[in-house]
């Protein structure tokens, strides 16, 4: 129980800390320059990780300093990297007692196990489609069954899609706005084509198993 309460305390803290200097750290990257990239990295795990700034919205900003490629790779690294650290804080810190939760619903446990037995692609899909809240994913994961590595790589890869759309935004707000339509449309039908590819092995990985 000390454990866990330590955790939740310190998590408050940090995210005490970003909510109330959002806008120094937002101006900060800003003017920051390719010397500070370290530093830039660390704030973006600290910013995906306590989202108190949608992290879309980070992530534009340091396309906008850095421009797409390395703007792109800051973003995804930190957004990475927060998702690394959430995973190890919920399986280390909370797995017990989340786990008690999953399996006291029937529904919920039997979702699990299908979840753990297709583990890797359900994230893979699910890292892609931004709509769903990465918090959920990093939790959920790490509650269930799967090993770190399969859901390291699932994750990194997942993410690259997004956290280049991010960036993408922002470096083309620079210097084309209207073009920034152009590259949410194309987005959105890519969006359509991994969902319905999902669909697609969701039915027959539902008819393997029956």
């Amino acid at each position: 129980m000390q454990k866990k309460v330590s955790i939740f305390l310190f998590y408050s803290f940090i995210a005490f800390l970003i909510y109330t200097y959002q806008g120094a750290i937002l101006s900060w990257i800003e003017n920051a320059t390719l010397s500070l990239i370290p530093i830039t990295m660390t704030i973006a795990t600290l910013m995906s990780l306590f989202p108190i700034i949608p992290y879309p919205f980070v992530g534009a900003v340091i396309g906008a300093s850095y421009g797409l490629i390395i703007g792109g790779v800051i973003t995804w690294f930190g957004s990475t990297a927060a998702s690394l650290l959430m995973f190890l804080i919920v399986r280390y810190g909370y797995q017990d007692w989340g786990v008690k939760v999953l399996h006291r619903y029937k529904a919920l446990s039997q979702v699990t196990t299908l979840f753990e037995k297709n583990a890797f692609l359900t994230i893979l899909f699910a890292r892609v489609i931004p709509f769903i809240p990465s918090i959920v994913i990093n939790t959920y994961a790490a509650l269930s069954r799967i090993r770190l590595l399969p859901y390291m790589l699932a994750s990194a890869l997942g993410k690259v899609p997004a956290m280049l759309l991010f960036a993408l935004v922002g470096a083309q707000w620079m210097n084309d706005p209207f073009s920034i339509l152009y590259i949410l449309l194309f987005y959105a039908l890519f969006l359509l084509v991994v969902y319905f590819l999902y669909q697609i092995w969701t039915r027959r990985t539902r008819r393997i198993e029956t």
